[in-house]
């Protein structure tokens, strides 16, 4: 028997399950389980009341909350903007028992796969001896005919493969859909973990609940182990940021420890899979792709591709690459397919089907088309190939009986055309499971995606739970999280606590290594960028704190006079921040526009946005705090209210304060700290040129220089120096000269020349790369100054080296292509 804590809040959501009901005549997943399981159902709901005060919309805020803190977002198709995943508080609970019938059908159909994959690619024996028409195959656009007759030499096609299931009102299990392309939610079935234990801390463990994390070692060991080489470095290819779930591959790229790239920063050498990074090409031995095989090359492919590496496919015909899947596999993705798996699976593995595939006819063949036909209104249609075609705009299963009239006239005509591309599929009545809608518990049907790997040993594994899709609609299942459906984390229940699993590759004590792993060329090109609209950004809105009106003017007995706020109102014409005819206007009509500026190229809101366009290529390396701060939405700036825009200028200034904390206090020194730090330390020393040269030149003198003084934060120590008010050439002693200021111009010269030094050098002579060498020569010319020197025509030179440098820094370290952000060309010059 199951104890439950006999809490008022447990006995309250006791009431919850003792009243939730589900549609009559539709399985239910508490409802259905066996006493044990219900037992369990009943524990984790009261334990989820104690946590909550007994309140399921607090259960979700709190969910929610969690969610925001992870980062965890995705994006809608056709849609701009992420959104924030959604995660239903209550788990989906299955079973030990019931569970063991899905792994073992899993694993018969993920060996199944493996099986076809190889006869499609290799001998065809299916098509030559009549078991499959060659047009289900041939009729796939994922088919890739170059692939004919080239398999992997470790002969496994197939590492990672996802399958949707749907639970039917009598409790069986059926595969609505194979996933052998792209294992799509393996990432967020971690996440949902995560999110779900940090919201529900014990609950799992207290439950017997299994864990998910030996399930990812043996993904990763599983791929090492087909790599040639003994430590082999696999990468993770992503199409990009604006792919729908590239916050997944980011997640899941991290926690596995795999470099992020894109086919921009790959080539091959020699049939050789190289990523540039910073210390030059290393090889790739293994590469999980999240691309389509069509786009993988496109030299041998779509030649319109620009997401894939010119003659990768040379490097895996070779043998000198693993890719993960095979490309060609999606080919077995198709509904036609389903059509013919059960017979497949009695003579490939003269077995009967342990987990049925749900029922599919494919037109293509005249009985199933008659059938289809005759039972429209009973059947749901969807492209044969996941294309859309005649009368179906998209590969989404559509209920027969929606076709009335004229429209069921031009579907039977459509399919009469051409009935290979059609596909009729029995229409499945989903199981329900309780959920959290609108602060009620309430039954709403579900389906599950559940994840299989091969390990090291070539054996398949079941991730204990995967992720559920809970649909907030009555419409047909569908693969993708749409508009108002939720996710769930599926729990897996043992009556016992389960035993500890044995040591894998990756749970044995490693060999020591202070390494950070490599750095890809673009992505030190993103974190130096990253640096620099981060830095801009603080220095304008330093700026706008300034005009405003700063704690310290009060406490020192002078109002800043009009001469300084018209120098810092060019200075932001100067670079970008406003237009000229917003400088004419009232001050905080003016530091209102700087702040909420979105076109021009020096708005605070332009900086932030293009930061963050940089850091999404970042997200697997920063930490989840980090990446919380910057992707925290800003309020929208009052123009017409001077309070709000020194309260919104000082919050901004407490974000970038603490942003500098986080890489300070948690980020490990390696090239990707250097990176960040040199593109802050080149935007902080252009700015403190510009500055400087803006304000020595106002005749205002006293106001100018404490004005500087505090805009480079210098007014404290000036004061501990010096008894009296601030005087030219000690002001521009501290702010341009001094090392042991950070905020000062030498500061600034010093950490570059450490950054720039700390990174690896592919030079073997010995001597400095162009870029230290710049920078040391810059140091030192700045040494040799003195403050009475210092001047415009001085600080001009210095911003032109400045520039050169920033060149020479792009040249030797980042990928050289056409930017689209014209912005960074333009900063400060």
């Amino acid at each position: 028997m199951v104890s439950e804590p006999r809490t008022k809040a447990s006995a309250a959501l006791g009431n919850w399950l003792d009243d939730y009901s589900a549609p009559a005549g539709v399985g239910d997943l508490y409802r259905d389980a066996p006493e044990p399981v219900r037992q369990r159902w009943r524990a984790i709901a009261s334990g989820l009341a104690a946590i909550s005060d007994n309140d399921p919309s607090a259960l979700q805020d709190l969910a929610a909350r969690h969610i925001a803190e992870l980062g965890l977002t995705f994006r809608v198709t056709g849609e701009d903007e992420e959104r924030a995943w959604p995660l239903t508080p209550i788990p989906v609970t299955i079973g030990a028992t019931e569970w063991e019938g899905i792994e073992k059908g899993l694993i018969q159909r993920a060996r199944l796969l493996e099986e076809l994959a190889a006869d499609i690619y290799g001998p065809q024996r299916l098509v030559n001896e009549g078991h499959l028409p060659a047009a289900v195959i041939a009729g796939s656009a994922y088919f890739a005919r170059k692939m004919l007759g080239r398999g992997p030499e470790s002969g496994h096609f197939i590492h990672v493969y996802a399958a949707d299931l749907a639970r039917g009102p009598q409790g069986g299990w059926r595969v609505l859909k194979d996933r052998v392309r792209l294992a799509t939610g393996i990432g967020y079935a971690l996440e949902n973990r995560l999110a779900m234990v940090r919201s529900t801390d014990t609950l799992p463990s207290d439950n017997h609940v299994r864990r998910k994390a030996e399930f990812y070692a043996r993904l990763r060991e599983g791929i090492a182990a087909d790599c040639t080489r003994e430590q082999p470095r696999i990468a993770l290819l992503t199409p990009g940021r604006f792919n729908q779930t590239y916050a997944e591959q980011a997640h899941l790229a991290r926690y596995l420890g795999l470099p992020l790239v894109e086919g921009r920063d790959l080539s091959v050498l020699e049939d050789k899979l190289y990523v540039g990074t910073i210390a030059g090409p290393k090889r790739i031995d293994a590469l999980w792709r999240w691309v389509n095989t069509n786009a993988l090359d496109p030299l041998s492919f779509d030649a319109r591709s620009q997401l894939g590496v010119a003659n990768l496919f040379d490097a895996w015909v070779a043998g000198g690459l693993e890719v993960v899947n095979w490309p060609g596999v999606e080919v077995l993705e198709s509904p036609a397919f389903s059509a013919f798996l059960p017979r497949l699976c009695s003579f490939l593995l003269g077995e009967r089907p342990l987990l049925p595939t749900v029922a599919t006819w494919w037109c293509g063949q005249a009985a199933e088309a008659a059938t289809v036909q005759r039972r429209l209104g009973e059947l749901a249609l969807l492209p044969a190939f996941d294309e859309p075609v005649e009368m179906l705009p998209s590969a989404a299963p559509v209920a027969g009986r929606s076709f009335e009239g004229e429209a069921r006239a031009a579907l039977v005509e459509a399919i009469g055309r051409r009935p290979m591309d059609y596909c009729g599929q029995e229409i499945v009545h989903l199981s329900t499971t309780p959920t959290v809608v609108d602060g009620r518990v309430v039954a709403r049907p579900f389906t599950v995606r559940v994840f299989v790997a091969r390990g090291a040993d070539g054996t398949w594994s079941v991730m204990p739970g995967g992720f559920a899709r809970i649909s907030m609609s009555d419409d047909l299942p569908t693969s993708l999280i749409g508009e108002g459906d939720v996710s769930a984390d599926v729990w897996v229940v043992d009556e016992e606590a389960p035993a500890s699993p044995p040591p894998g590759l990756l749970t044995q004590e490693p060999p020591i290594t202070r390494g950070t792993g490599i750095l890809a060329s673009q992505a030190a090109d993103n974190l130096y960028w990253f640096g620099r609209y981060n830095e801009r950004a603080e220095l304008t809105v330093r700026i706008v704190r300034s005009i405003l009106g700063s704690s310290m003017e009060v406490d020192s007995g002078f109002a800043q006079k009009g001469d300084a706020k018209r120098a810092l109102g060019d200075l932001l014409v100067m670079w970008g921040a406003i237009t000229p005819d917003t400088a004419k206007r009232p001050y905080p009509v003016l530091c209102g526009k700087a702040l909420s500026e979105d076109t021009l190229p020096g708005g605070v809101t332009t900086l932030l946005r293009r930061r963050m366009d940089v850091g999404l290529g970042l997200r697997e390396r920063f930490s989840r705090d980090f990446w919380r701060i910057v992707s925290r939405p800003t309020d929208v700036v009052e123009i017409h209210l001077p309070q709000n825009l020194l309260s919104r200028a000082k919050r901004l200034t407490e974000h970038f304060s603490a942003l500098a904390g986080l890489v300070s206090e948690n980020m490990v020194r390696g090239p990707a700290w250097c990176f960040l730090g040199i593109g802050k330390r080149i935007e902080r020393a252009l700015g403190t040129c510009r500055i400087v040269a803006q304000l020595i030149e106002q005749d205002g003198g006293f106001d100018a220089l404490g004005t500087l003084l505090d805009l480079c934060d210098s007014q404290i120590i000036y004061r501990a120096r010096y008894l009296t008010g601030p005087m030219r050439n000690p002001a521009i002693d501290l702010v341009v000269l001094d090392p042991s200021n950070p905020r000062s111009l030498a500061f600034q010269l010093c950490a570059l020349v450490e950054e720039l030094a700390a990174l690896p050098t592919i030079r073997e002579d010995g001597l400095p790369e162009e870029p230290l060498r710049q920078a040391r020569t810059l140091s030192a010319a700045l040494e040799e100054v003195r403050a009475a020197s210092v001047d415009g025509a001085f600080l001009h030179s210095i911003e032109q080296r400045l520039l050169a440098l920033s060149e020479e820094i792009s040249g030797r370290y980042f990928l050289q292509f056409e930017r689209d952000e014209a912005i960074g060309r333009s900063l400060l010059g």
